[in-house]
């Protein structure tokens, strides 16, 4: 098995869509997103994209990685692969100067491998808000 993980380009957003739509998820406007949709990285294995994320950058020592999307027709090794996003989102934060990195997810097997890779979980349940301004 063959894993690559490249930063996401144009060419891909059509294939996120396809995702979104795939997992019933409604589909970011890429003005929401880092970079215009550009702003993340996506896990191929053999060639087949399999799992992308985006980091949200900010002007602290902390920044977001969200907006999580998997191939909903790959199964297997679906954890490892996940897991080798996750890893490569903080090799990339941690290039960047970034010390913290947040994740707000809902899905648990996501939450699962993050809390395999060492991230803390808040007991207490919270919700996500978000308004569009203009």
């Amino acid at each position: 098995m063959k894993l690559i993980t490249r930063k996401i380009e144009e060419k891909d957003w059509d294939t996120l869509c396809d995702w979104w739509n795939g997992h019933k998820f409604p589909i970011p406007s890429k003005d929401a997103l880092p970079e215009g949709g550009m702003g993340g990285l996506k896990v191929e294995q053999d060639g087949l994209p399999v799992i992308a994320g985006f980091l949200f950058q900010t002007n602290t020592k902390g920044c977001w990685f969200e907006f999580i999307i998997s191939n909903p027709d790959y199964k297997e090794n679906r954890e490892k692969i996940t897991k080798e996003l996750v890893n490569r989102a903080e090799i990339a934060a941690k290039i960047l100067g970034y010390k913290y990195m947040l994740f707000i997810g809902k899905s648990k097997g996501l939450i699962k491998n993050f809390e395999e890779l060492g991230w803390t979980k808040d007991p207490v349940p919270s919700f996500e808000m978000m308004k569009k301004i203009q």
